[in-house]
């Protein structure tokens, strides 16, 4: 698709989001207009998109919704998309920083819904583009692969973090608390030229593991564990464990999506956790890095793409 200029658009969002949509609108330059939401008794929702006089949105138009707590936002995007397309918009575009039911891209019991495979195409079928900051993939390696629009963006928070980690413990040895890690704990290290590892894991269920440290000596260093998400902290927390019995000064963690409950976070500091950093991908008291210049530039991409 053709023929849409940059300046042609709107960043459309939902109240809740209100900060996040401000921080996004002033490093894109796009347009801030709010969806209003009103919720029935019984639980339905009724969406009302922000039209201009002649009751139309421009031709480009960029969502904005982090699928945090997903269910709801899910029924969210299939209105306000399909609304969206009989209003004018030719090209939508989610930008969604954090991206859910990435998890499971394979049955593991006969009879499971593999949600990637469903939740995927249904955002392909929505919008034309999406925009996500790394993606919880496994075995399938590329968003594409999962989200069949006819674009598909990644942006890495792993090389933001480790600017604020270079700050706040300078020459720090990053440590990924699984294999799954890797990829993030890598792009982080090179950036600023720092040690890294990566420790291997066995699951044993949702809140059981088995940690063991990478062969190298971490007597008396800073580390910092870094991963794509926490949600229980129970890997990063036993992690913790063993790097301080082995002998390191401090352990911090830094994460891109905090999907932690208060309770897990006390845990993991009850474990030694000295700081929680995270992006602002999801809302969270540990948000320390922003994300919204990074997300500016992929959806520039994205326009760019069109003209």
């Amino acid at each position: 698709m053709t023929g849409l200029p940059a300046a042609q658009a709107c960043l459309l969002y939902f109240d809740d989001e209100r900060p996040a949509a401000e921080r996004l609108a002033a490093a894109s330059g796009l347009d801030l207009r709010p969806v209003q939401r009103h919720r029935f008794p019984d639980g339905e929702l009724k969406l009302t998109l922000p039209v201009d006089g002649a009751g139309q949105l421009p031709a480009r138009a960029v969502l904005l919704r982090s699928l945090y707590q997903p269910n709801d936002k899910l029924v969210e995007l299939l209105l306000a998309a399909r609304a969206a397309r009989g209003l004018g918009v030719r090209h939508l575009t989610l930008v969604a920083p954090y991206l859910a039911y990435m998890r499971q891209d394979i049955a593991f019991h006969p009879g499971e819904a593999v949600s990637q495979r469903i939740v995927g195409p249904f955002l392909a079928s929505l919008f034309d583009a999406v925009v996500t900051v790394d993606p919880h993939l496994h075995r399938v390696a590329t968003l594409p692969e999962a989200v069949p629009a006819a674009q598909a963006v990644v942006v890495s928070g792993a090389p933001l973090l480790a600017d604020w980690i270079v700050q706040q413990r300078p020459g720090a040895l990053l440590v990924g608390p699984d294999g799954e890690s890797a990829q993030w704990v890598a792009q982080a290290a090179q950036r600023h030229g720092l040690q890294h590892a990566v420790c291997t894991k066995e699951r044993h269920g949702d809140r059981s593991v088995t940690i063991a440290l990478p062969p190298l000596d971490v007597r008396g260093r800073a580390v910092v564990l870094l991963d794509d998400m926490a949600s229980t902290g129970h890997t990063l927390a036993q992690a913790t464990r063993l790097l301080l019995q082995a002998g390191a000064a401090s352990v911090d963690v830094a994460v891109t999506h905090a999907l932690i409950a208060p309770d897990a976070l006390a845990a993991l500091h009850e474990a030694g956790v000295g700081c929680f950093w995270s992006t602002d991908c999801v809302a969270h008291a540990s948000n320390a890095v922003a994300m919204a210049p990074a997300l500016a530039e992929a959806v520039a991409q994205v326009a760019a793409a069109l003209e």
